[in-house]
C-alpha cells in the first residue's frame, strides 16, 4: 500500500494544525487521525512508488521481449516467401498422400436411405 513514513508525516501535520485544546489529547488524536488516513487511502487502492516501479521494469521487458518476437516473426515470414517464390523439385508422395489417380471420395459408414439402392423400388419390366 502507501509508506507509512508519509502516512505519520501527514498525520503529524494535521495534529499540529489543530488547536491547542484539541492537540492536548496527545497521542489519541494522532493515532485516531492515524488510522482514519490509513483507511482512507485503502479504500482508494492506491500503488506506493516501490510497487510502480517494479510494475514499470516488467512492462519494459515485456515490451523488449515483444519486440525481438515481432522481428524474428518478420523474419521467418520473409523466409517463407521466398521460399514459396522459389522454384522447388515436385515432392514425392508418402505413404498417407493419395494419390491423384487412386483418389477416392470418401464413404460413409451409415446407410443413406435416399440414395441406397435397397431403398429404392426394384423394377423388374420396362414401363411402356
Amino acid at each position: 500500500m502507501i509508506d507509512t513514513k508519509k502516512i505519520e508525516q501527514i498525520a503529524r501535520q494535521v495534529h499540529e494544525a489543530m488547536p491547542k485544546g484539541i492537540r492536548e489529547f496527545g497521542e489519541d488524536t494522532e493515532k485516531k487521525v492515524r488510522q482514519v488516513l490509513q483507511a482512507q487511502f485503502s479504500r482508494m487502492d492506491l500503488v506506493n512508488r516501490e510497487e510502480f516501479d517494479v510494475q514499470t521494469q516488467v512492462l519494459l521487458r515485456t515490451r523488449e521481449k515483444l519486440t525481438l518476437l515481432e522481428q524474428r516473426l518478420a523474419e521467418l515470414e520473409g523466409k517463407l516467401a521466398n521460399a514459396n517464390n522459389a522454384p522447388t523439385a515436385p515432392i514425392a508422395p508418402t505413404m498417407n498422400t493419395p494419390q491423384a489417380d487412386t483418389f477416392a471420395p470418401p464413404t460413409s459408414t451409415a446407410p443413406n436411405t435416399a440414395s441406397s439402392p435397397a431403398a429404392a423400388p426394384k423394377i423388374d419390366k420396362p414401363i411402356a
